[in-house]
């Protein structure tokens, strides 16, 4: 005998394999979309360690997981579990969100779409001059997708030649704009030509120490300055450039709009990023 009591008991599974997943808050955002959009789906921080990413990955495909994310250390390792990746995905070269797409597993990277998404709210980015400050996963995503969307000319602004040089080579050989490398071994003078720029460095975060070493007084007024940090919203270097008339950009909206991507990756679903930046505000104590 079965009881017919309507609805269903099954909800839809997402979230993310990482190591040190319980620092990862992710997982409130996404929650109260879902909650605020009576989506059926749950989203669970997963700790996996990198020996057991295969097996993850195979458990999440067997029990038709809608998608998960990636972070640290799993973005590049997770490309060979996957059965394809996104256009962006493979030009950067890393994955921080699988989507199940008709039982197949697809490899995204939504951390420069989310990015990219705050930049348009506030200039096109075609044809625009960038400085890029350092050049690691975020700056590698953020760079491709302003490449994608038509931007002009890139300076890599990095300390190590070699992730520097290789950023540069990416752009100049897989997208139409223009790369140039700058080894970063002193205070950095923005050149005149550029009307972006862009911390993508840990310098500035909460609990870290010391401060971009650039010449602030070369920002000028009428550039975007913006940056990847989300604690705190108002960082170091957005405040500096502020006082030199640059309009600026913060690291949350990246934070957000990623999540937002992803979650309609996974549920077909837009919804109001306003109730992500609400609770991502709210547990992480931002003012």
């Amino acid at each position: 005998m079965t009881m017919d009591i309507g609805g269903s008991f099954l909800d839809e599974l997402t979230g993310s394999f990482s190591q040190g997943s319980d620092s990862n808050p992710t997982v409130a955002m996404v929650e109260a979309s879902y909650k605020a959009n009576n989506l059926h789906y749950r989203y669970i921080n997963c700790e996996v360690n990198p020996d057991q990413l295969a097996e993850a990955v195979a458990g999440a495909k067997a029990m038709n997981w809608r998608g998960f994310n990636c972070s640290i250390p799993h973005k590049v390792e997770v490309i060979k579990y996957l059965d394809s990746l996104g256009e962006s995905a493979s030009l950067i070269g890393a994955v921080n969100c699988a989507v199940n797409r008709g039982g197949k597993l697809i490899g995204e990277n939504t951390d420069g779409k989310g990015f990219l998404k705050s930049f348009l709210e506030i200039t096109p980015a075609a044809e625009k001059t960038i400085v890029l400050l350092g050049a690691g996963g975020a700056a590698r995503a953020i760079a491709v997708e302003l490449a994608l969307a038509g931007a002009k000319k890139f300076y890599v602004v990095n300390r190590s030649r070699a992730r520097g040089e290789d950023l540069t080579a990416l752009l100049n050989d897989k997208t139409k704009a223009s790369a140039e490398f700058v080894e970063w071994n002193s205070t950095y003078q923005i050149p005149l030509d550029a009307e972006v720029v862009i911390n993508s460095t840990s310098m500035g975060m909460v609990n870290t120490e010391g401060r971009q070493d650039i010449n602030f007084d070369s920002i000028r007024p009428g550039m975007l300055a913006a940056d990847v940090i989300v604690n705190p919203p108002q960082s170091y270097f957005l405040t500096e450039a502020e006082k030199r008339g640059a309009t600026t950009l913060q690291g949350l909206g990246m934070v957000v709009n990623q999540a937002v991507i992803a979650i309609k990756y996974w549920t077909g679903v837009d919804v109001d990023p306003k109730d992500l930046s609400d609770e991502l505000i709210k547990v992480l104590g931002i003012n």
